[in-house]
């Protein structure tokens, strides 16, 4: 048995498990409660509040909980198992047009990869630890400003990111999401179906900015201006009319949270 079939037999196994795609399941939850947090933080900010609507803000807030360090690492263990579904997927798709097979894998994985560094702050705040996306945004910047041809890296992972973003905008509007979701009939279809177009597209903005964010910096050579999706959020709030757009993309995590919840239980798997 050579590496390929290797890899694709332990990618069936890992579909094949019962437990191990309950985990997965449990994966989506708790991307929905990390979005209903950070949602929740980003309308606080637009009131007035503090706080980060990121990654890091919401596991912080996990942290403080009540039995929140559990929870933090459910979470690190649902994003891992997660994680390793998609690798799954990337592995054992067969789309019979080699270009979408492939456009498919480096989706699958780069959505893995997400997960596993959503993970990875879980796992930070769970050991009492703390993590902020805009300083290894900053971080990551400085470091590529600093490397020949630096602008232009700086530059392609804003368009990246960029990119991205409109993926998700895109997946709203054509509702391509439901393509992976064995949904119920009626008025549940509707709604659930509602949740994830507004929500892609919140998420859709949110990420987008953070490119663009990426790309200021580099055309001004000043990397303190990148940031995660915290500074993106923030930098919406700056915008004319800006506390009501962000109103409206905060709502609109919390909308792709609870579509979360709904993808916990009907993604097809």
């Amino acid at each position: 048995m050579n590496s390929t079939d290797s890899a694709a037999s332990a990618a069936r196994a890992a579909q094949d498990s019962t437990v191990f795609r309950t985990l997965a399941r449990v994966g989506y939850v708790v991307l929905g409660i990390l979005h209903l947090l950070i949602g929740g933080i980003a309308i606080s900010i637009a009131t007035g509040g503090g706080g980060e609507a990121d990654q890091g803000g919401a596991m912080q807030q996990i942290q403080q909980a009540p039995a929140g360090m559990v929870l933090l690492w459910v979470i690190a263990l649902g994003l891992v198992a997660l994680a390793i579904w998609q690798i799954a997927e990337a592995v054992l798709e067969r789309d019979p047009d080699a270009k979408k097979k492939w456009g498919h894998r480096v989706k699958f994985l780069g959505t893995a990869a997400a997960y596993v560094a959503i993970a990875g702050t879980a796992l930070v705040y769970a050991l009492g630890g703390r993590s902020q996306s805009s300083d290894s945004s900053q971080s990551l910047s400085a470091r590529l400003l600093a490397a020949p041809a630096g602008v232009v890296l700086l530059v392609l992972v804003g368009l990246i990111v960029v990119a991205v973003g409109a993926a998700f905008v895109v997946r709203g509007i054509t509702r391509a999401f439901t393509k992976r979701l064995d949904l119920p009939a009626g008025p549940a279809r509707k709604g659930i179906t509602a949740f994830g177009i507004v929500g892609y597209i919140a998420k859709g903005i949110a990420v987008g900015v953070a490119g663009v964010l990426f790309v200021v910096a580099a055309l001004t050579h000043d990397p303190e201006t990148a940031g995660g999706l915290d500074a993106a959020l923030h930098a919406l709030a700056g915008l004319p009319f800006g506390v009501v757009i962000l109103w409206t993309v905060g709502a609109g995590l919390i909308l792709y949270g609870l579509f979360c919840f709904a993808r916990a239980r009907y993604a097809r798997m």
